[in-house]
């Protein structure tokens, strides 16, 4: 990851720029403007519960930040430095430019807000002159000198007056707390007194929110401060809960000092309860003007932060935009191309639309950050160790809170955040890699609630009944990438009804050769069961023998939480068989209770899919409900569909009939799709009829054939079996190891 390269080291500010940024951002604009208008359309009740829905998604963003602040060194870029080394480039360049575009606007609506204070003197100024004024008489010129100074002074011209304005802001609250209870008649305080026909509550929410997005202004200064790590969490905390506690008092003295009526017809009505009137106009332009310097300190910032990370497609740009002025790195280009988006806003004068706009998408940042703070709690990362530590369940409630509430206040602002978002993360992955951040901090999160979830599963053990037996399979095999037909079995064994472990053979001494190559055909099984969507899991395992590996596997345990009760090893139609392995394969498997499945694969790749024929004797009692279940559950795969079963009952004519109802009390008593239609009479005589030219002469062109085998025959007949049915491609021969009921007992 591309880190930024500064020539400088910042300012080295300590806590108190970080407070005074945030308490004058957050104590800003709305707070003189729209608090009346809150109060007169939802009463006290409602604008403290939009108060406090609104610190529910700030407070857990501030102690979000203050968390991950503590955890790494913060350099320029705040916010945005934040989200990239935890997302990555790419990720986290879409955050941070629409973090920027926000931070950018919000100068522009600071402005435009600072020019509300002069309202007072719009009729005078008209009558002298004759003039009718327009609020971007006043916009405009003061965006040109605020931002005329912040590029000749820097960061230190912009925190020396937070100062003044901080003592601004504290005087004209104090005066106005400090006014008369009431300037039209006698104070009540009723707490759900409104006005006729008012706004709905989300509507007041999205106006007022705003209000609340100032609490990380001071995070942008992280490049300039001397121990971010002390600083960030204790001037961000300090801000949120000092902002919260003012904007709680101011609405319980509105609702005391006005009516709902005189609260919504005079967006300066603070004027009128203040002890001097004057002093209201005077602290919201300290507040715009304040809030206004937090955003034009923050943003050039971020951008210089962005291309010093090399997020832009154009190297010619990275280069212009990170590149710094002085030993304190100012960003003067950054700031340059902030001025032009800051003029094109101002220029426009609609409060409201960018109020709405710059909330989607502060909205979005803070839901981020809350989100990162959640999945860190949950990915138990040991290299994520902050020496301050918030609660998951507050950053959860942070990040949901952020989502909804940001469809509830406009839904058409919302989707066109979210659009923009798409829009520029298509724009950044157009000849990038991506980015390892995001997945690696999911795969943690996986990997914690698998870990719990197997801790759960062991501790809560219930035994697995016939009635509710599933398939976990494992399968080994030492040719998987050659021949995929036993990869092919296992993937469709394993695709919604079961588990299912396939393991490569490489025969050797476990040494560093042996292990390069376990880990290459690793990566070859990996690419191939994301080709073909399997849902199981792959590994390799190192042995002297054959015998070995299986001893191996059968003692592992199921990682899907359920242990493993089933094996199957592959053999190749026209190889050479080497019996001894299969025999010791079985036995291993028999000692362990395993249910076992041998593949005899063919070249035809299981035809085209559409018939499975099930062979049932005499001996396949204890195997015809795994047989018909493994049919069941292999024709539930997509690339089944359409399959038919057919079960072919190979009986001695003088037992068929009793046979055939024992077979059919098995198969209506389930619910599998198989009729008495599908169940076909296959009677043969031992020597003049052998089963082998039977199930040759009818399976010729079934897709598979599933039929059962015993130890004993297997031992007996040396392995014949396995050679027998020379016209049958692809069979499955089964030996059931378990008790296995297809259907619940009748009641």
């Amino acid at each position: 990851m591309a880190t930024q390269k500064s020539s400088g080291t910042g300012h080295g500010f300590g806590t108190a720029p970080v407070f005074l940024a945030s308490i004058s951002t957050i104590l800003g604009a709305i707070l003189f403007l729209r608090f009346g208008y809150a109060v007169a359309n939802t009463g006290m009740l409602g604008s403290i519960m939009i108060i406090l829905i609104g610190h529910a998604i700030t407070i857990p963003t501030a102690l979000a930040i203050a968390e991950i602040a503590t955890n790494m060194k913060v350099g320029g870029g705040g916010e945005y430095f934040i989200v990239n080394r935890s997302f990555g480039d790419l990720v986290g360049g879409t955050i941070g430019i629409s973090l920027y575009a926000a931070q950018a606007v919000s100068v522009a609506f600071y402005m435009i807000a600072f020019s509300n204070a002069f309202t007072p003197l719009f009729g005078w100024f008209q009558e002298h002159t004759g003039i009718t004024p327009d609020l971007r008489m006043i916009s405009i010129p003061a965006a040109l000198i605020l931002l005329i100074v912040i590029i000749k002074r820097g960061a230190n011209i912009g925190v020396s007056i937070l100062w003044a304005v901080v003592c601004i802001l504290g005087a004209s609250l104090a005066l106005f707390f400090l006014g008369r209870s009431s300037y039209s008649g006698p104070s009540t305080l009723d707490p759900l007194a409104r006005i006729e026909n008012p706004d709905s509550f989300f509507r007041v929410f999205a106006i007022i929110f705003p209000a609340f997005t100032g609490m990380t202004a001071g995070v942008g200064l992280a490049g300039d401060l001397k121990n971010p790590r002390r600083s960030i969490p204790l001037g961000t905390l300090s801000g949120t809960l000092a902002g919260m506690g003012i904007y709680i008092l101011v609405v319980i003295k509105l609702t005391y000092s006005a009516t709902p009526q005189e609260l919504a017809a005079d967006q300066l009505v603070m004027r009128k309860i203040a002890l001097w009137g004057p002093i209201i106009p005077i602290g919201l332009a300290a507040a715009t003007i304040s809030s206004a310097i937090g955003s034009i300190l923050v943003a050039p910032r971020t951008m210089q932060a962005l291309a010093g990370n090399r997020i832009f497609p154009s190297a010619a740009f990275n280069r212009f935009m990170s590149k710094g002025k002085g030993e304190a790195n100012e960003p003067v280009n950054a700031t340059l191309v902030t001025s032009v988006i800051v003029f094109v806003f101002v220029a426009m004068g609609s409060v409201d639309f960018v109020a709405q706009l710059i909330s989607m998408f502060f909205m979005i940042t803070y839901g981020t950050l809350c989100l990162v703070s959640f999945l860190q709690h949950l990915a138990g990362n040991p290299s994520y160790r902050p020496t301050f530590r918030s609660k998951w369940y507050l950053s959860l409630i942070g990040a949901i809170a952020c989502f909804v509430m940001m469809f509830q206040m406009q839904p058409v602002y919302a989707l066109l955040a979210v659009a923009v978002m798409v829009i520029i993360y298509l724009w950044l992955r157009k000849g990038r890699e991506e980015e390892p951040g995001l997945s690696n901090l999911v795969k943690g999160v996986l990997f914690q609630m698998t870990r719990h979830l197997q801790i759960l599963i062991q501790k809560k053990r219930v035994a697995v009944t016939p009635a509710r037996w599933r398939p976990s399979f494992v399968a080994i095999s030492s040719s998987a990438i050659n021949r995929p037909a036993p990869f092919d079995l296992l993937r469709w064994i394993s695709h919604y009804y079961g588990f299912g472990s396939f393991f490569h053979f490489v025969r050797g001494t476990l040494n560093s050769d042996t292990d390069l190559e376990a880990k290459r055909i690793l990566d070859q099984l990996i690419k191939q069961g994301e080709a073909s969507r399997a849902s199981i899991y792959l590994d390799t395992v190192i042995a002297s023998s054959f015998k070995s590996a299986v001893s191996q596997i059968l003692q592992m345990p199921g990682v899907f939480g359920l242990d493993n009760n089933s094996i199957l090893l592959d053999l190749h139609d026209g190889e050479h068989i080497d019996m001894k392995n299969i025999s010791d394969a079985c036995n291993l498997a028999a000692v362990l209770g395993f249910n076992i499945c041998i593949l005899r694969s063919s070249d035809r790749r299981f035809g085209y899919r559409k018939e499975i024929h099930i062979w049932l004797t005499p001996d396949d009692y204890r195997n015809a409900n795994l047989m018909i279940l493994l049919a069941y559950i292999i024709m539930g795969h997509p690339e089944w569909k359409g399959c038919e079963i057919k079960v072919f009952a190979a009986f001695h004519e003088s037992e068929m009939d009793k046979q055939l109802e024992r077979l059919y009390e098995l198969v209506d008593s389930g619910r599998i799709p198989i009729s008495r239609n599908h169940i076909q009479r296959a009677p043969f005589i031992s020597d003049a009829q052998p089963l082998e030219r039977l199930v040759s002469d009818l399976s010729e062109d079934a897709d598979l054939v599933i039929a059962g085998f015993s130890l004993s025959k297997l031992e007996q007949q040396e392995g014949k079996l396995f050679k027998d049915f020379g016209k049958v491609s692809d069979i499955v021969f089964v030996r059931a190891g378990q008790q296995i009921v297809i259907s619940e007992p009748s009641k």
